[in-house]
């Protein structure tokens, strides 16, 4: 493994775990530390937009803003996720909810399967 890439390897990791902890912190009352938890995610934030922008300089590619369609993508991506957690906080945290949860859960795992062909395409056969 190349030292630059080890580079952008330790700071994704540790900008994805500040960022995943913070909103832990931030949406689990239990912990009772939403502040903190804020300053956490805000700071895995700029770690992350840090490795982004140091990838960019090794590569010697341009920052550009996204197309419409990559927009689009992340924020089907985003739904079908929200859709997929739903069924499974249903089958676990709510009480008789467990075949709804299951039902919404599977729909959830067909909306983020339709994810792949619209980032790759279909590949015609040879």
């Amino acid at each position: 493994m190349e030292k630059k890439n080890f580079i952008k390897l330790v700071l994704g990791v540790v900008g994805g775990l500040l960022f995943s902890l913070g909103m832990c912190m931030c949406l689990l009352p239990e912990w009772n530390m939403f502040t903190a938890g804020v300053v956490f995610a805000a700071v895995g934030a700029l770690v992350l937009l840090v490795t982004l922008i140091v990838h960019c300089k090794q590569s010697g590619k341009k920052i550009k803003l996204p197309s419409a369609k990559v927009v689009l993508k992340t924020l089907y991506g985003v739904c079908a996720t929200l859709v997929f957690g739903l069924g499974m906080c249903m089958v676990m945290v709510f009480e008789g909810m467990m075949i709804w949860g299951i039902l919404i859960g599977i729909i959830g795992i067909v909306l983020l399967l339709f994810l792949i062909p619209m980032c790759f395409g279909f590949k015609k056969a040879e």
